[in-house]
C-alpha cells in the first residue's frame, strides 16, 4: 500500500497488554504509532509466552509502530510528553491508573486539556462502575460475558474458549471506537474522551447474547429465555472420517439438495417440508446416520472436494500449524516470514486488511526501546473546517447500500445506522438474507431486528437489466457499498469495483468473505463454523476435562457465532479508514477494502499460531505461559466461576484467601512451573472452597484479593450484571413484528460528544421501495408502479 488511508493519523501509544493490538490495528492502515515507553523498556516486552526472551504478544502487537523512552523523573522529558500530546490525534492508554498518571495527569485530562484529542483508556472494566477494580483475563472474560454458558457439553465443566479471542475482540472494538470519535472530530471539531471497558467489549462484540445468533438460530430458536446450558450442539454437525474431522453447515435449501445427491437422494427425505431448517434440524439424527457412513471411510481431502462439488458447504477440522502450512495461507501472502525478535525469523499473520487488492498489515517488526526520538513523521494535516454540530451523531450524511447477509454483513451495517448513517437494505425478491428466516409462526426474527434496526428496506432484481439501472442510479449518489458475498458474486451481477468506480469514482467498496478475494480457497463456500473448522479454532476449543457428548466428537464451539461479529467489526474499521481518506484525498478517491474472516480468526489468535509455528520449526526456546485458569464448580445448580492465577504473588494472595493452613507455601503450588503439573490438584483444592459459596461470592472474595474470578453469568444474567447496568450498556429495543422488547447495546462505547444508537424498527422486505425511489431517484408514482408490476423492484405490502 504506497499510501496508508491514515497516514495523517497521529497515536501517541502510552499501552501496554492487550492495549498494544488497539495501535498496532491503526498502524497497519498507516498510522503514526509512536509508543512512549519508560527507561528500561515496557514490562510487556517479557511477558510469556516467549521466543529467544521476548514476548510474543508484545513483539507481534507492537509490530509498524515507533518506539521512544522518556522518563517522567526527567523535567525535560515531562516537556517533551506534553508537547506529543498536544500534537497527537489520539492517545490510547491502558490500566489504572494508566502510564499517564506518570506524568502527572490521566486520559480524561489530557483530553480535557486538548479539545481536539482523541484519549482512549483501556480497562477490564472501566473506570467507573462497582467492579471498575476487578481484573479480568481472557477466561474470566468469557465466563463473565456469557460465552462460557455456551461453551461445552450439556452436562458437566464448560470449557473455555482458546484463550486470546476475548482480548483480541476487545482491540477491535477500541479501535472501531477509536475510529468513530476521530471522523467525529473532523466532522465537528470536537475530540472525545473514551472510558473503555473490555468486559463492555466482550458482551457486545465476541458472541453476543442480545445480538445476531445466525441463519439456524433464527429459524429454530425458543422464544423463552432459557438459562440452561445449549443442547443444539450439532447445529453445525461434525463427523469422523478416515484421517480426522470434517463439519457440515446446510443452510440453503439447494445446499440440502446437493447433500441429499451425495447421500444418493434417500427415499425418506424427499419431502420438500426439509427445505426448511427447523424440520432438518428436527430430523438431523437419521439424517446423520446416513452422513456418518458416507464419511466413515473416507479422507477429509476427499470429503472437502466432493462436497464442494456438490454444492455443500464443508470443511475440514484442521490444527493451527496445518493452516500456516497451507496452499492457500501461503499464495494469498496471509503468513509472512519476518524476524519477530532480534536475530530470530519466524512465520507471523500478515494482518486484517487488504485495500486495493494490496496487504495493509505487517511492513517492520516491533521496534527496540528508544529506537525513535520523541517527534512525529510529518508536519499535522490542518483539519477541514467543522461541518456539524457537537453532540450529533458522526455519520450523519453518509449513505450506504447494504448488499450483506447474515451476521457478519448485518452487524457492518448497523454499526454505520446506529451512529447516524442512512443505510439502505438492498434485498432481491428471491433471495433475501438469511437471517429473515423466522421460526413459524414469527414475522421477523430477533436476530434481523438487532441487525437491522435504523435501516431502511430497497427491493430490487439485480439480475435484470432495469433493476442494474436502478441500483447504478443509487451507486451515483452514494457514499459506500457493503457486501459480503462470495468472490465472484458483485461481478456476476455487473458490478464490480470498477464498474461502481466508474458510478461514483469516490464510492468504497467494503467487505468480506470466508477466505478472502484470492486463492485456492476463495471460491469455497464458507460460513462462521467453517471457518473456525479451517483456521484450527475448532480443534483447540477442546478440553480434556470436558465429557464428550453423544455427538462422538471432543470439540465445543458448535453455539458460538465467532467469528462472524467481529469481522463486521473489522470491515467497519477498514470501510471507516477509507471514508476518512477519501474526504482528505478528494471526492474521487474511492477504495476496494476486503477481509478475510479466515484471516480475521488467525490474527485473533496470532500470539498462538506465531507460538505454534516457532516451536514446529524448532526455532530458540520458547517460554510457555504458565498461567493457570480453573472452571470451579460453585454452590447451586450448575453453577460456575473462572479462577484465573497468572504469577506467584496472585497464588499467595489466593491461599490467603482461602485460608487453609500451609497452602500458600506448599511445594505442589508454589511456583508457577509446580502449579501447571500438579493443576489436577490445585483445581481439587479450589473446587473445595468454591463448592461453598456462589460464583458472585467467590468472584467478589478473590477479586479483592487482586485474582481475576469471575462467575459464569448466562444472557438474563448479563441484563443485572451491576457493572453493565451502571454502565448503561443495554437499553430496551420495541419492534412492532415481535412480542416483547428486546434488549440492545447502547453504542460502541462511552463517548463524551456521541449520542446513545437511535432504535428505529429493522424494515420488512422493500418497505421502503417506493419512498426512496420518489425521495432519492425522483422517479414518477407511475414509472414506480410499472416497475413493481414487471418484477423489477418489490415493495412490501400496505408501503
Amino acid at each position: 500500500m504506497p499510501d496508508g488511508l491514515l497516514d495523517a493519523v497521529r497515536v501517541l501509544d502510552l499501552s501496554g497488554g492487550g492495549a498494544d493490538t488497539v495501535s498496532r490495528l491503526l498502524a497497519d492502515l498507516g498510522a503514526d504509532v509512536l509508543k512512549v515507553e519508560p527507561p528500561g523498556g515496557s514490562p510487556g516486552r517479557s511477558i510469556p509466552p516467549t521466543l529467544a526472551g521476548t514476548g510474543i504478544p508484545f513483539a507481534v502487537h507492537n509490530a509498524n509502530k515507533r518506539s521512544t523512552v522518556l522518563n517522567p523523573l526527567d523535567k525535560q522529558d515531562r516537556r517533551r510528553f506534553d508537547e506529543l500530546t498536544a500534537s497527537a490525534d489520539i492517545v490510547v492508554d491502558s490500566g489504572l491508573p494508566g502510564a499517564a498518571a506518570a506524568y502527572g495527569t490521566t486520559c480524561a485530562e489530557l483530553a480535557d486539556r486538548h479539545p481536539q484529542l482523541v484519549a482512549l483508556s483501556f480497562t477490564d472494566f472501566g473506570a467507573t462502575g462497582p467492579r471498575s477494580s476487578w481484573r479480568a483475563t481472557d477466561p474470566v472474560l468469557y465466563a463473565m460475558s456469557g460465552s462460557l454458558s455456551r461453551s461445552g457439553p450439556t452436562t458437566g465443566t464448560p470449557v473455555l474458549p482458546p484463550d486470546g479471542i476475548a482480548s483480541a475482540t476487545a482491540a477491535v472494538q477500541a479501535a472501531w471506537a477509536l475510529l468513530v470519535a476521530y471522523y467525529n472530530r473532523l466532522r465537528c471539531g470536537a475530540g472525545d474522551y473514551i472510558d473503555f471497558s473490555r468486559f463492555d467489549a466482550v458482551v457486545m462484540a465476541l458472541d453476543p447474547a442480545f445480538g445476531a445468533h445466525g441463519q439456524v438460530a433464527a429459524g429454530i430458536r425458543s422464544s423463552t429465555r432459557w438459562r440452561g446450558r445449549p443442547k443444539n450442539q450439532d447445529a453445525y454437525p461434525i463427523y469422523p472420517c478416515q484421517d480426522g474431522y470434517v463439519r457440515l453447515c446446510v443452510m440453503a435449501p439447494r445446499q440440502w439438495r446437493g447433500l441429499r445427491r451425495w447421500l444418493g437422494e434417500p427415499q425418506e427425505f424427499q419431502d420438500p417440508r426439509y427445505d426448511v431448517i427447523g424440520a432438518r434440524f428436527a430430523a438431523w439424527p437419521q439424517i446423520g446416520v446416513l452422513v456418518a457412513a458416507l464419511f466413515a471411510g473416507q479422507t477429509m481431502k476427499e470429503l472437502v472436494a466432493a462436497g464442494q462439488a456438490h454444492g455443500v458447504p464443508i470443511a475440514a477440522v484442521l490444527t493451527p500449524s496445518r493452516i500456516l502450512a497451507s496452499e492457500h495461507f501461503q499464495a494469498v501472502g496471509a503468513i509472512t516470514d519476518a524476524e519477530l525478535v532480534p536475530g530470530v525469523q519466524a512465520q507471523v499473520p500478515t494482518g486484517y486488511f487488504a485495500v486495493n487488492e494490496q496487504r495493509a498489515g505487517f511492513r517492520a517488526p516491533a521496534p527496540t526501546a528508544g529506537q525513535h526520538e520523541p517527534g512525529w513523521l510529518a508536519d499535522p494535516v490542518p483539519p477541514p473546517p467543522p461541518a456539524g454540530r457537537v453532540g450529533g451523531y458522526p455519520f450523519a450524511g453518509l449513505r450506504i447500500l447494504d448488499l450483506g447477509i447474515i451476521v457478519a454483513g448485518g452487524e457492518l451495517s448497523r454499526l454505520f445506522s446506529d451512529l447516524g448513517a442512512e443505510v439502505i437494505k438492498v434485498e432481491s425478491a428471491d433471495y433475501p438474507d438469511g437471517l429473515r428466516q423466522a421460526r413459524a409462526g414469527d414475522a421477523m426474527s430477533e436476530s434481523f431486528a438487532w441487525t437491522h434496526r435504523n435501516h431502511r428496506a430497497f427491493g430490487v432484481d439485480l439480475r435484470s437489466s432495469e433493476g442494474k439501472r436502478v441500483f447504478g442510479h443509487l451507486v451515483a449518489e452514494a457514499d459506500a457499498v457493503f457486501a459480503n458475498f462470495k468472490p465472484g458474486t458483485l461481478t456476476s451481477l455487473g458490478f464490480n469495483y470498477d464498474k461502481l468506480r466508474g458510478l461514483n469514482p469516490g464510492i468504497v467498496l467494503a467487505g468480506s468473505s470466508a477466505f478472502g478475494n484470492r486463492g485456492p480457497w476463495s471460491r469455497r463456500l464458507g460460513y462462521g463454523p467453517l471457518v473456525r473448522a479451517t483456521t484450527g479454532v475448532t480443534s483447540v476449543w477442546t478440553s480434556e476435562e470436558a465429557p464428550k457428548d453423544s455427538a462422538g466428537h471432543p470439540f465445543y464451539d458448535a453455539t458460538t457465532i465467532f467469528p462472524d461479529h467481529v469481522v463486521g467489526r473489522v470491515v467497519a474499521i477498514l470501510a471507516l479508514a477509507a471514508l476518512i481518506h477519501r474526504d482528505r484525498a478528494g471526492a474521487g478517491a474511492g477504495a476496494h477494502v476486503h477481509v478475510s474472516q479466515a484471516e480475521v480468526v488467525v490474527n485473533q489468535l496470532d500470539t498462538l499460531f506465531v507460538t505454534e509455528a516457532a516451536r514446529a520449526a524448532g526455532l530458540a526456546e520458547i517460554g510457555d505461559d504458565l498461567s493457570m485458569h480453573a472452571v470451579c464448580p460453585c454452590a447451586g445448580d450448575d453453577e460456575w466461576c473462572v479462577i484465573s492465577i497468572c504469577s506467584d504473588d496472585e497464588w499467595r494472595c489466593a491461599a490467603l484467601v482461602l485460608d487453609t493452613p500451609g497452602l500458600a507455601e506448599d511445594p505442589r503450588f508454589a511456583t508457577a512451573e509446580a502449579r501447571r503439573a500438579n493443576r489436577a490438584a490445585l483445581s481439587a483444592v479450589l473446587t473445595a472452597w468454591t463448592n461453598t459459596r456462589s460464583p458472585e461470592q467467590a468472584a467478589q472474595l478473590l477479586q479483592s484479593a487482586g485474582v481475576a474470578t469471575g462467575p459464569m453469568n448466562r444472557p438474563p444474567d448479563l441484563l443485572e450484571d451491576p457493572q453493565l447496568v451502571k454502565r448503561k450498556l443495554f437499553s430496551t429495543m420495541v419492534h412492532p413484528l415481535i412480542a416483547r422488547p428486546m434488549p440492545a447495546e447502547t453504542g460502541p462505547a462511552p463517548f463524551r460528544h456521541i449520542p446513545h444508537a437511535p432504535q428505529r424498527p429493522a424494515p420488512q422486505a422493500g418497505q421502503d421501495t417506493r419512498a426512496i425511489c420518489q425521495q432519492l431517484l425522483g422517479m414518477s408514482p407511475e414509472h414506480i408502479e410499472q416497475l413493481i408490476a414487471e418484477g423489477v423492484l418489490f415493495a412490501a405490502a400496505g408501503t
